[in-house]
């Protein structure tokens, strides 16, 4: 897989086996929905799997990523694709639901956060509400989650409410907001 824009781009990320990456159509996509917000913007990466996402907003002007993962075999391919791009960034190899606590006793505040966790598994509705369960979100920040096209995930969860749908292929991006 390879960086679509930005400084890193056309720099190739390495993807560990038995993981979907989000395609260049949905990656493109979100980063134009993001255009106007990733300059300067702390980014949160939750089954970050490669990092293919977090590296592309570090790219295209993030000031700074957070990676969380639950898997060895991703956090060990993640370390390797932001060493060979010589990125420093904040990597947590832990239950993605059990972070945010964390995060929140540490005063952490994310601009954008973006979640693709495995289809079919509910994971996707339980994160949106352990997000809003704490304080780790900026006032204006945007909570992007990949699914699959036929999961149905809540209009509102907690605080959250969703603002926008759009489908690609398979993969449907569903946006949220405080």
């Amino acid at each position: 897989m390879r960086i679509i824009a930005g400084k890193f781009k056309g720099r190739v990320v390495e993807m560990p086996k038995g993981i979907r990456p989000t395609s260049d159509k949905v990656r493109e996509a979100l980063f134009e929905i993001f255009k106007d917000r990733i300059e300067g913007a702390s980014f949160l990466d939750l089954y970050c799997g490669s990092g293919a996402m977090g590296i592309e907003a570090i790219s295209r002007g993030a000031k700074a990523v957070t990676f969380v993962d639950s898997s060895p075999k991703c956090i060990s391919v993640l370390k390797r694709n932001l060493c060979r791009l010589d990125i420093i960034a904040d990597i947590y190899s832990k239950d993605v639901i059990k972070i945010f606590e964390g995060f929140s006793a540490e005063k952490a505040c994310f601009d954008i956060v973006f979640l693709d966790p495995p289809y079919y598994k509910d994971m996707a509705k339980n994160t949106l509400i352990a997000i809003s369960d704490y304080d780790i979100l900026a006032r204006n920040a945007i909570i992007a989650v990949e699914t699959y096209k036929k999961d149905e995930l809540p209009e509102e969860a907690g605080l959250l409410r969703r603002f926008r749908v759009s489908r690609y292929g398979d993969t449907k991006l569903e946006l949220y907001k405080k």
